[in-house]
């Protein structure tokens, strides 16, 4: 008798989201539609652990979509688990605050959308999990606070955004003990990462754990929260490679972990 083989893990991806009223350029064409697209390292990260990445497309008040169309829990119903991409600032309006200065007004198009999300696959109990802006969304999801913009309200001794090196800009990163991220690290509780974000986050979301630190100046990287379904972020992007030599974080036992929590669910629904 042939046995059928296990189907790939369906991981959703939130669609980062082009906006054309605020162009970088005036590049014309497709440029000027709204544009909802995954990116590919993001993919390819995904892939490298054999997931199938299926984008979640978002939508807006006068989408050709409406609303009511888009069954955001019959998205979490058939996927396996969820990433959060990174992207756009989240809106300060989204944890209570003005913006200091227009450019850091964020995406609360994107934000709504993406917290309507999260919500839906944690009903589902589905595994989440946030890189970078990500990890912002998903604190202020649950009721935490962002610092707007680093270098004016927490400077410290690290920059944590360089234009010039992007990715390659990068600092230590330090595990706290006896979390999620140090049982998966145990051999290495202090790397390099790659570090591309303005903002951080500031007031840590009731129930979250912190998972590691910049050493140098304290910002929280990676949270977690206990119990429950997986719901997991970290402020670095894994999908970029960090080369640092050996003390370079690896990201293959993060995104395994990750897909065996997708996967455990995934097979809980089959024997269910």
């Amino acid at each position: 008798m042939s046995v059928t083989p296990d189907r790939p893990l369906l991981v959703g991806v939130s669609a980062r989201i082009h906006h054309p009223d605020t162009p970088v350029l005036d590049l014309g064409g497709i440029w000027t539609k709204t544009l909802h697209y995954m990116e590919q390292s993001v993919a390819l990260w995904l892939m490298k652990g054999r997931a199938l990445p299926v984008m979640v497309p978002a939508f807006e008040a006068d989408s050709l979509v409406h609303r009511q169309l888009m069954d955001l829990p019959a998205y979490a119903a058939t996927l396996d688990g969820l990433v959060l991409q990174g992207g756009a600032d989240v809106s300060p309006r989204m944890y209570g605050e003005a913006p200091l200065r227009a450019e850091w007004s964020g995406d609360a198009i994107r934000d709504a959308y993406e917290i309507e999300l999260i919500q839906a696959f944690v009903r589902a109990g589905k595994p989440v999990f946030g890189i970078c802006r990500g990890l912002q969304i998903l604190n202020v999801a649950f009721g935490g606070s962002l610092y707007q913009d680093l270098p004016t309200q927490a400077a410290g001794p690290v920059t944590h955004f360089d234009d010039a090196r992007y990715e390659r800009n990068g600092h230590p990163l330090a595990l706290e003990p006896d979390g999620w991220l140090a049982g998966l690290y145990a051999d290495h509780p202090r790397s390099w990462v790659n570090s591309i974000h303005h903002q951080a986050i500031h007031r840590l979301a009731p129930g979250f754990r912190i998972e590691a630190r910049c050493p140098e100046d304290g910002l929280i990287e990676a949270v977690s929260r206990p119990g429950g379904s997986f719901l997991a972020g970290v402020q670095w992007h894994p999908e970029f490679p960090w080369h640092a030599g050996e003390a370079a974080f690896d990201d293959r036992p993060l995104l395994n972990d990750f897909l065996q929590a997708c996967r455990q669910v995934r097979d809980a629904g089959r024997s269910g």
